[in-house]
């Protein structure tokens, strides 16, 4: 080429990377899959040790009736008129009437008028749900009350993560025969340990705020411990044995909340080895298949699969595995929804490596030895629990 060498001629993977997207490249299949992902999202950055935000969860008023009523009632008992204002439009469950909410008496009492459509009022039984179904106001009406989501403010902590790698100045002028030199086979190491390390708190960490060593010492809440305080309904723990059916009423729930409206319902699903065999036994035993004639390889193979309601990528994950496949790790299956899903850095905490005692320059001064830290300082995020979901104890599986 004729001219300056500027950014606009970098060839692809020649500039610097983040941390995240260099431990992606290099290990493609390692021990960080949920961490290297994150080099893909739009960066975040935490301005203090407690970082936070706000989550809104859409109101779906309802009402549950408290005592039998008659046809002619037109003052109904309820559990409670929480986020229920005049001129709401709500339906009984076991006859379809539909009435109009005409005041708010109390916190357990709502006057309506009955048999507002083409459904008659009739006798309604105790606990019958009434379901909002809209609103109605007449002509030149007084501005209704508002109705307010209140945000819920999540908050969750920095956590330091750091590793170091060390080298004797001996080690370090010592050829090797075969194989990359102490020094850089120190670093690859430490650099895999670093973003493990990462990795196993984004999904199991829980938040801590405490001193160590006369300094402040704090953790970070992980996926899992996210999701079980925000949405329990979503951690599961499978039985001895589970078919589809158990399967896919575990699995249904990450749905009821739609993240990201321009793309369809997706989410990874994060196996240990034992987890994804119980699952290709699911999908083995609840289907037909056959062998054509020539055929010269055998086996399933399932990379994906779909429930009604969304589709689920699985990801076998090497972490889930460290401990074999007999682990309570090896049998789980998390599933996340990427869009929910981010990390936040403090400022200038975004992996910073520093070596001493190399090119020349003494900065352990005394120490016969060369090598590094990285340090990362960094919160997870996961702006929608009940998106996301963890089922355990994935042992067997069973037709049905």
């Amino acid at each position: 080429m004729i001219g300056s060498f500027n950014t606009a001629v970098i060839p692809p993977d020649l500039a610097k990377k983040s941390f995240s997207a260099m431990i992606t490249r290099l290990m493609p299949n390692g021990q960080a899959p949920l961490f290297g992902i994150t080099a893909l999202l739009k960066e975040e950055t935490a301005f203090q040790i407690e970082h936070g935000f706000f989550s809104k969860t859409m109101l779906f008023p309802q009402l549950v009736l408290s005592a039998n009523i008659a046809a002619g009632d037109t003052v109904l008992p309820v559990l409670s008129t929480a986020n229920c204002i005049p001129g709401m439009i709500f339906r009984f469950d076991s006859t379809n009437e539909n009435v109009l909410i005409t005041s708010v008496n109390s916190p357990t009492q709502v006057g309506v008028q009955r048999g507002l459509g083409t459904v008659p009022a009739a006798a309604v039984v105790a606990a019958v749900n009434m379901w909002m179904v809209g609103n109605a106001y007449e002509e030149a009406s007084l501005r209704p009350q508002s109705v307010l989501i209140i945000p819920e403010r999540i908050v969750n902590y920095t956590q330091i993560f750091r590793n170091t790698w060390a080298v004797s100045d001996t080690a370090r002028a010592t050829m090797l025969i075969a194989g990359d030199s102490a020094v850089s086979e120190s670093r690859q190491d430490c650099a895999a340990f670093h973003a493990a390390d990462i990795e196993k708190a984004l999904i199991f960490g829980q938040k801590f705020m405490g001193t160590r060593n006369n300094q402040p010492f704090h953790t970070m809440d992980g996926l899992i411990n996210t999701t079980q305080a925000k949405a329990p309904g979503n951690i599961t723990t499978a039985g001895a044995t589970t078919n589809w059916t158990q399967l896919q009423a575990a699995l249904d729930p990450y749905f009821n909340q739609v993240t990201d409206p321009k793309n369809g319902p997706e989410r990874l699903m994060f196996v240990g080895g034992a987890a994804r065999n119980v699952l290709h036994n699911i999908f083995r035993l609840n289907s037909t298949y056959f062998i054509e004639n020539g055929t010269t390889s055998w086996g399933l193979q399932y990379d994906s699969f779909r429930i009604p309601r969304g589709n689920f990528t699985i990801i076998e994950h090497p972490l889930l595995n460290a401990y074999g496949q007999a682990s309570t790790w090896a049998k789980m299956a998390i599933s996340i929804d990427i869009h929910t899903f981010n990390i936040a850095y403090m400022t200038g905490r975004k992996t910073q490596n520093r070596e001493f005692n190399l090119n020349g320059t003494a900065v352990d001064n005394g120490v016969d030895a060369v090598g590094g830290t990285l340090t990362s300082e960094l919160t997870c995020l996961v702006r929608n629990p009940a998106a996301n979901g963890v089922l355990y104890n994935l042992t067997a599986g069973a037709a049905g």
